[in-house]
């Protein structure tokens, strides 16, 4: 099933690509679902099993306004993002292949948006894509296996892990957090796609463009840290909660890893995707004098 944060309600999404429709969950659920996302997250197994014995055909739904949709998980309680988990990013970046734990960091959901966004290029800034895949969580996780991880997954988004490359990398130590928390930098959607929806969650082919030139072109069956594993991992050291956003890192084709280096520039458009999830639309424009 797909799900989505349409208007600030929690919507179940119906129909084919272009002509989605949006049925409310606290109306169809009669109050036991929502208003919010947050709150779906909170009791996601009572959740499932009310939505897979929902009657849609009977559904009143409308039409999705994809200028509504938020972030599938507005308000988590924590936000993972995961740095060089494919090796020819790390290639890219000048780093060998983590052999134990990718390097992990936060992305601050200030930066949290939609699908379909415009997004204002910090004064001086050296502004940079990574496409990537966003997972989020369904159920609190503690010490789990690998092997088990699935079941605690409530489904998977796309998102693009928006990075200002100055503020990043500049010393004494790296800011990445908030290099890659201004605002709009954090796009996410249009919606979340349930694991059970994917032949294989494990091998999806991701992307992006910008002005329909391709940058990115990967598949997340080169993780080198898969899915399951890196929630295992991060279990291991935290526990992970409910509505909990993983950003699970980007393959090469980074601005930064360019001879010469290529950053994002005001009146450009970046487009990104992933095969069974959907596709996001950013704008960029110059910072107010």
């Amino acid at each position: 099933m797909r799900i989505a944060n349409h208007n600030q309600r929690a919507t179940l999404i119906l129909g084919e690509s272009g002509a989605e429709v949006g049925v409310d969950i606290f109306d169809a659920s009669g109050g036991r679902f929502g208003p919010d996302l947050d709150l779906v997250y909170g009791g996601w197994n009572e959740f499932i099993s009310w939505a897979v014995a929902f009657d849609t055909s009977a559904a009143d739904g409308s039409p999705v306004d994809r200028a509504l949709l938020g972030a599938p998980s507005p308000r988590p309680r924590q936000v993972f993002a995961v740095g060089l988990n494919y090796d020819d990013h790390a290639a890219e970046s000048g780093f060998e292949s983590p052999t134990h734990l990718p390097p992990v960091f936060t992305k601050y959901i200030s930066s949290f948006s939609g699908p379909d966004t415009t997004v204002t290029i910090p004064e001086g800034g050296a502004v940079d894509w990574e496409v990537e895949l966003v997972v989020v969580i369904g159920r609190e996780a503690t010490g789990i296996d690998a092997d088990d991880a699935w079941r605690y997954v409530a489904g998977l988004t796309a998102g693009q892990d928006i990075s200002e490359r100055i503020t990043q990398t500049r010393g004494p130590a790296p800011q990445f957090g908030l290099g890659k928390s201004y605002p709009g930098f954090s796009p996410q959607g249009p919606w979340l796609v349930t694991p059970d929806q994917f032949a294989d969650p494990d091998d999806l082919e991701l992307g992006c463009a910008v002005d329909g030139e391709e940058m990115q072109k990967g598949r997340t069956r080169d993780l080198i840290f898969p899915v399951p594993r890196l929630i295992a991992e991060l279990s291991r050291n935290v526990t992970l909660h409910p509505g909990d956003v993983i950003f699970t890192g980007t393959p090469a084709g980074v601005g930064a890893g360019r001879e010469p280096k290529r950053f994002l520039a005001p009146g450009e458009r970046l487009d990104s995707w992933i095969t069974g999830i959907g596709e996001l639309h950013q704008t960029f424009i110059s910072a107010p004098q």
